[in-house]
């Protein structure tokens, strides 16, 4: 499989990185990293399994050009540009080179799915961005490809991988969630693609349900 990760400095798109080139799992998969600076996966550039690629995910035909040849898509940023363009670049490109499974990373609360005191918290906190976000995963399901929008909590740096995941339709539950967890979630989707297909994903740590604000 070749596996495009963009954003791909990313605290998490690192992790998977890492467990993709160490996991015998995981050892047919082919990695092009895709970033505005390709020194910082400098440490990379030289395993045989990872093609370095510096690109701006505002750039159409940067894009374009890192998803010609692939199986998978992992976006690993939120698309928070007023315009969509990241998403936009990201479906074009796709459907310019017929590549249809596209993991997107994006935020809790799109659809008001969080409950209670954190929900209103979280709210408030992401108000900003909100907008952009719920657009990102509406122009995913409205492009006919075989998307995952990753609902990601407010995120900490345990060792632990440790989730549920919550679907479209569903509660959110959890307010916080490992780092090395949303990647765990990533690198099922790797090792089975149907894992989430056209759906939006709710991940969090349960134990982490009824705080009022995230739990680090």
């Amino acid at each position: 499989m070749k596996l495009l990760i963009m954003a791909a400095n990313g605290q998490i798109a690192r992790i998977v990185e890492d467990r993709v080139l160490s996991e015998s799992a995981f050892k047919d998969v082919e990695l092009t990293l895709f970033l505005r600076n390709s020194s910082r996966l400098s440490n990379l550039a030289n395993n045989s399994r990872v093609t370095v690629v510096e690109g701006s995910l505002d750039n159409e035909n940067d894009v374009n050009k890192a998803v010609s040849g692939q199986d998978m898509v992992f976006v690993a940023v939120v698309d928070h540009t007023s315009n969509n363009a990241w998403t936009k670049n990201v479906i074009a490109a796709m459907k310019a080179n017929n590549v249809q499974r596209v993991v997107f990373t994006n935020i809790l609360g799109l659809y008001d799915e969080v409950p209670g005191e954190f929900g209103r918290w979280n709210r408030q906190s992401v108000m900003s961005g909100l907008p952009a976000a719920i657009n990102s995963d509406k122009l995913l399901d409205e492009s006919g490809l075989d998307y995952t929008t990753l609902r990601l909590p407010w995120l900490n740096d345990r060792d632990e991988v440790k989730y549920v995941v919550t679907h479209k339709n569903g509660q959110y539950n959890g307010v916080s969630g490992s780092r090395q967890s949303i990647a765990d979630v990533v690198l099922k989707i790797v090792a089975d693609p149907t894992f989430g297909s056209k759906d939006s994903l709710g991940i969090a740590d349960p134990a982490t349900q009824g705080s009022d604000r995230p739990v680090y």
